[in-house]
């Protein structure tokens, strides 16, 4: 099975989620070469992005190599959008994805994200802005509100089809309850009914085969989108893809691959932001690895916290790799000794 965005057909039903601080380019590399259906960059703000602000202009980095390119705009002003959009597609992007999804309060602060949805009018004013700046596919990430009260991802769904939009993906929580909570999978189902001929996609606490499968039949959407799940693992979507579909994604790599993957995906954070920032952005993603190892009980509680202290507070960068060489190392050889 496969899903289309206008013209464009991805590579199979689960993509990468835009997370704000994870989906950088080096995490989106990992992803893409492990086959995920789409990947998302971090959300960029429209306005910050035609101003040329580093931070922005560096999120839109295209991958040297990879398959489709999907820049996340956020914003608040029509006119900065459609500017954000033609900006967006002459760096490279195959499509434009619009956030009015995100929770933070920084960014709902300034009426952007989530707090789109309290005011459906304005947020379809800038829908059409960007389709009518954008000669590339348009899809839109949202909740399914912004609070219990005000459930109305259903009709920003069919208006947003109605204005040019080829994709729909939806969280399954509204603003308010932020990540608290279970996602409410069921109540995605009432936005595929209000499309039409688009793509759904389901997003929300999807982190195993089990979790898609059951996303898909509670929703009835065409494809699910993995976030924090992916957390520590940016390979996990298309390890979840080739589950579900024959011919789709990768196998789930073993040690010997991932200590690879692990360790391209350091040396590209240091290239990337230089070694001292570098190092401060990669601890989290060594963190999350330790911890996913204790989840699959190839470490103890105990262990990990000592290898945490080792390659978290370690400043000197190739050490930090010769600790990861080496936490893989022994993983292997334990493994070896099991066997």
């Amino acid at each position: 099975m496969s899903i289309s965005v206008g013209d464009l057909r991805l590579r199979n039903r689960v993509l990468l989620a835009p997370m704000s601080g994870v989906s950088d380019r080096p995490f989106r590399e990992i992803a893409d070469l492990a086959e995920a259906g789409l990947v998302v960059t971090e959300m960029v703000a429209s306005r910050e992005l035609a101003e040329a602000r580093a931070d922005m202009v560096r999120r839109t980095d295209r991958p040297a190599s990879g398959s489709l390119f999907a820049i996340q705009l956020a914003g608040r002003e029509p006119h900065w959008m459609a500017e954000g959009a033609r900006i967006a597609q002459d760096l490279g992007a195959d499509i434009i994805d619009i956030n009015m999804g995100c929770p933070a309060r920084q960014v709902t602060g300034g009426y952007s994200g989530s707090a789109l949805m309290r005011d459906l009018d304005h947020a379809l004013t800038l829908i059409e802005a960007t389709v009518a700046a954008a000669r590339v596919p348009v899809t839109l990430k949202m909740r399914l509100g912004w609070d219990e009260r005000l459930m109305n991802a259903p009709e920003l769904a069919r208006r947003a089809e109605q204005a040019g939009v080829k994709m729909v993906t939806v969280h399954g929580r509204t603003r308010c309850q932020f990540y608290k909570g279970k996602a409410n999978w069921t109540a995605i189902a009432a936005v595929k009914q209000s499309l039409k001929s688009i793509p759904l996609i389901a997003n929300g606490d999807v982190a195993s085969l089990a979790d898609i499968r059951a996303i898909l039949r509670e929703s009835g959407a065409d494809g699910v989108m993995v976030g924090r799940g992916s957390y520590g693992r940016p390979w996990w979507p298309g390890v979840l893809a080739h589950l579900l579909d024959p011919n789709a994604g990768i196998p789930e790599p073993d040690l010997d691959r991932e200590a690879e993957l692990v360790e391209r995906h350091h040396q590209a954070i240091l290239s990337l932001y230089g070694h001292e920032h570098g190092n401060r952005i990669a601890r989290k993603h060594l963190g999350w690895i330790i911890e996913r190892k204790v989840e699959q009980g190839l470490l103890t509680t105990e262990e990990a916290a000592g290898w945490r202290r080792r390659l978290t507070a370690e400043t000197n960068n190739v050490k930090v790799a010769d600790g990861v060489r080496e936490l893989y190392a022994r993983l292997m050889d334990r493994d070896r000794r099991a066997a």
